[in-house]
């Protein structure tokens, strides 16, 4: 399945990767083996999202909250990551795929920091797709860092306005997502890009993540495509 030709595409699309736990389970899998099943369909996304003529896709992956999880879940989970960049960050490369980390730094062990910050280097220059992954991010974090920041460079208080905050949140140069996709039948943003997505469009299937296809992903396009985006104004038919 394809996007219709003339359809309208989403510049930035932002997913939440969900089910990966429930995927296993119905396997009689451990939860691990689904979070490994969701990091290798984010090959397949990627690239049909940059064949469609997506400019931004971001992923979240790991919230601020996931850390309460058991301790073996989050140590294989940052394995995995680890895995994914030592895998996937030269394959990207060479598709002019430009990598993002999103969230804090702080909190991923040394080697696994100085893994993503090597990605984010070496892609540095590309002008390709831009990959986001949300990785130990929470939109209220985002918030507050952000806040910290401008306090810090000591711009008065007149001066703040949406703009300024924007440019202070970790996703500092990308649009705002214009459809945020969510799988495994849940229905809200669990602290994902809770700024960005004010004006979102919100697209969820029952899939979960490991069986979302490029076909689901065109779907999510073409119902963005017939929607009317009015950011809180009205055209004069309506």
């Amino acid at each position: 399945m394809s996007t219709p030709e003339g359809a309208r595409i989403p510049q930035h699309i932002a997913v939440i990767m969900d089910g990966n736990g429930r995927w296993a389970r119905k396997r009689g899998l451990p939860r691990l083996a689904g979070h490994r099943a969701g990091t290798e369909n984010i090959r397949a996304i990627v690239s049909e999202a940059d064949k469609a003529g997506v400019r931004f896709l971001t992923l979240y992956a790991f919230s601020t909250e996931n850390w309460n999880r058991p301790s073996l879940e989050v140590q294989g989970l940052m394995q995995i990551l680890g895995d994914f960049i030592d895998r996937e960050t030269q394959n990207l490369h060479e598709q002019n795929v430009r990598l993002r980390h999103l969230g804090r730094i702080e909190g991923l062990s040394p080697v696994l920091a100085r893994k993503v910050n090597y990605a984010v280097d070496v892609t540095r220059n590309n002008t390709g797709l831009t990959l986001a992954i949300a990785f130990n991010y929470g939109g209220r974090a985002d918030i507050v860092d952000a806040v910290r920041r401008i306090i810090a460079t000591g711009i008065r208080a007149d001066q703040i306005d949406d703009q300024l905050v924007s440019a202070y949140l970790s996703t500092a140069g990308m649009p705002d997502p214009d459809v945020v996709i969510r799988t495994s039948g849940e229905r809200r943003l669990s602290n994902f890009l809770i700024w960005q997505a004010a004006y979102s469009e919100y697209w969820f299937t029952p899939v979960f993540w490991p069986d979302f296809r490029p076909e689901h992903l065109h779907q999510a396009i073409s119902e963005y495509g017939r929607r009317e985006r009015r950011f809180g104004g009205l055209t004069e038919q309506s």
